[in-house]
């Protein structure tokens, strides 16, 4: 399962450690499932109210980091790190009305290394929420609450889902499936992101793309890349490598199918500089076919990929 190899993959030297704070920590501890550090600035806010936004990070990563967004029971080396980095860009400084920007990210561990691999890098430009100091974050999977809870309940289940996917086949389907409830939940929301016509890349076309069959092999494909790929390198960097380069005419194909999808462009935000690290020692022809792939599935990162025509 996901979970027993991932045990094997997240600082496994801290087995001793927890075996002792197991005597002494009560269980309820570790039902967490997130590592989530939370950032909120307002650059573009003149004398903005401090207080109010620190009190609202806080509430943020209490939110994120003190409930379960999964069935499993989770180790504390087991939680997924994440980081929200949310950018206040409209806020009179005393209503209960923001605008604002929110940076996504999480990453996973790899075997054997000190390596993290980031799974997810997505920008949410439309993330508009209500808050008043104080204010507890109430959520419900089945009901539309508020907008700010919905917001961190889906992406709290797209991570999860996300490094599922890495760690078993299409491991990520029930979370995807709450996310997706999270979104219909929101559909009569006055707020943004939510509905298909909005937008060709918002939060609805993320959960469609992720629960649409379609797109099954580009999530077979993040499953190859990190468990046959990246968990292999370091000791087999050559079948590693191999794996991972395996994974691009896959890739091609569904770029072929459907052009232009949003799973698509969330892979390659969070992979482009990986993959050029990782082809930068393949063999040349190798190195000229990745390119030939890339440059055309992934055309807003392909200057960066001209690299791999130069010879070593």
């Amino acid at each position: 399962s996901k979970r027993h190899l991932q045990k094997s993959i997240r600082f496994t030297f801290m087995k001793y450690f927890l075996f002792f704070s197991l005597l002494i920590i009560p269980i309820a501890l570790y039902s967490q499932d997130l590592n989530a550090r939370v950032q909120i600035l307002a650059p573009q806010i003149p004398n903005a109210n401090k207080r109010i936004l620190d009190v609202l990070e806080v509430s943020i990563k209490d939110f994120l980091n003190g409930r379960r967004w999964t069935s499993d029971a989770l180790q504390p080396q087991e939680r997924i790190d994440c980081n929200f980095v949310i950018t206040i860009t409209d806020w009179d400084g005393s209503s209960t009305n923001f605008k604002a920007e929110a940076q996504i990210q999480s990453s996973r561990p790899i075997y054997n290394s000190n390596y993290n691999s980031t799974v997810l890098n997505l920008n949410d430009r439309d993330f508009t929420f209500s808050y008043s100091e104080g204010q507890a974050l109430d959520f419900s999977d089945q009901i539309y609450l508020t907008n700010l809870t919905s917001l961190l309940a889906f992406y709290a289940y797209i991570i999860t889902g996300i490094d599922y996917d890495t760690f078993s086949r299409l491991g990520g389907t029930p979370h995807f499936q709450k996310a997706l409830t999270v979104l219909n939940t929101a559909q009569n929301s006055p707020n943004g992101g939510w509905k298909a016509h909005e937008d060709l890349r918002n939060r609805f076309w993320l959960v469609e793309n992720l629960t649409n069959k379609a797109y099954n092999p580009l999530r077979e494909s993040m499953y190859d890349y990190h468990r046959n790929g990246l968990d292999v390198m370091s000791e087999n960097p050559s079948k590693g490598r191999k794996a991972i380069y395996s994974v691009l005419p896959q890739l091609q194909k569904i770029d072929r199918q459907k052009q232009g999808a949003v799973l698509n462009q969330v892979f390659f935000t969070s992979k482009s500089d990986e993959l050029i690290n990782i082809l930068s020692d393949a063999e040349p022809q190798e190195k000229l076919k990745a390119f030939a792939i890339l440059s055309v599935v992934d055309p807003a990162n392909s200057l960066k990929y001209e690299i791999l025509k130069r010879p070593l």
